[in-house]
């Protein structure tokens, strides 16, 4: 019998897209959606520990129906929320351990992951724990910056390190960055060096259709964390560091559905979302876009995995 998740589901009041019981138990659910509301490293704006919240609260809003794909997958498949993941005083490494628990146990119950965060820390958690599962991981890395960083402000630990730690446990030669164009000359000798395939937005925007250069880079299994600062900032100006000359929705959504119907996205996280309150649209287009993944990921209605 499988171990059971000891992390509290979320009602209809405020899970992911309001959801009835019926679709969004822990036992009837496919998908498991983990909100990790861990805010530690800020070098801007802060808020992104508000994130997850406001992902849910405006999920609430986004049609069940994926006019692009023709199907109501909360209703196929399910989808559960758990009770956000609760720090304390834990930081750094131990709030790492706790949320790559949390992801490894969700795993071993047969759940695709989806982590709402957060800053970016916690992306290297659920994407170790994907790893273990699926040895030839690949990951899709969504953002402004490369977070490459061996430390930032005394942190190894920093969101803008992320990707650093990533690169300590897999081959830096399974990562593809896209939309990269914030940077540290160190980084950049990183990128140069260490075989990671990083898209800048200034060759994006120059190579015409670039989109299927990407996918022969990725393996099989792919996890994919996105960074909400990849979108240009009018369509995402809630984040912490918005930069200019970044992705749009038609051109992010038409790699995301490749993937999905090329590729086996095994899980995903959604990151540095800081809701503010004089604008709200972002806070939909936060949830669109994590339902968007999920309806990508299942693609080829994998249901068995």
């Amino acid at each position: 019998m499988k171990k059971r998740s000891k992390l509290k589901v979320l009602d209809k009041k405020k899970n992911f897209l309001g959801l009835e019981k019926e679709v969004s138990s822990y036992d009837s659910s496919k998908i498991a959606v983990l909100p990790v509301p861990y805010e530690h490293t800020v070098s801007y704006g802060g808020g992104t520990g508000k994130g997850p919240k406001a992902i849910l609260d405006a999920s609430r809003y986004v049609e069940f129906y994926d006019e692009e794909l023709g199907t109501e997958l909360c209703k196929r498949i399910g989808i559960t929320t758990l009770s956000p993941i609760a720090f304390g005083k834990s930081a750094d490494e131990k709030a790492m351990t706790k949320i790559y628990e949390a992801v490894k146990k969700l795993i071993a119950d047969g759940k695709f992951v989806a982590v709402l965060g957060g800053e970016h820390t916690i992306s290297q958690a659920p994407i170790k724990a994907h790893l273990e599962k699926y040895p030839d991981l690949s990951v899709l890395h969504f953002d402004a910056h490369a977070d490459l960083r061996q430390s930032y402000e005394g942190s190894k630990y920093s969101h803008a390190s992320v990707m650093a730690r990533v690169c300590e446990f897999m081959d830096p030669a399974r990562i593809v960055q896209i939309g990269i164009r914030a940077l540290s000359p160190e980084e950049a000798k990183f990128i140069r060096t260490s075989g990671i395939t990083t898209l800048y937005a200034h060759q994006i925007r120059a190579a015409g259709d670039w989109i299927p250069a990407v996918l022969p880079k990725l393996t099989q299994h792919v996890y994919v964390t996105f960074d909400v600062d990849a979108f240009d900032p009018p369509i995402m100006p809630s984040t912490g560091t918005p930069e200019p000359n970044g992705l749009f929705w038609p051109e992010t959504m038409k790699l995301l559905r490749l993937v999905g119907e090329q590729k086996e996205m095994v899980g995903f996280d959604v990151v540095e979302f800081a809701p503010n309150k004089s604008v709200q649209h972002p806070d939909y287009t936060a949830a669109k876009l994590t339902y968007k993944l999920m309806n990508y990921a299942f693609t080829k209605q994998k249901v068995e995995r």
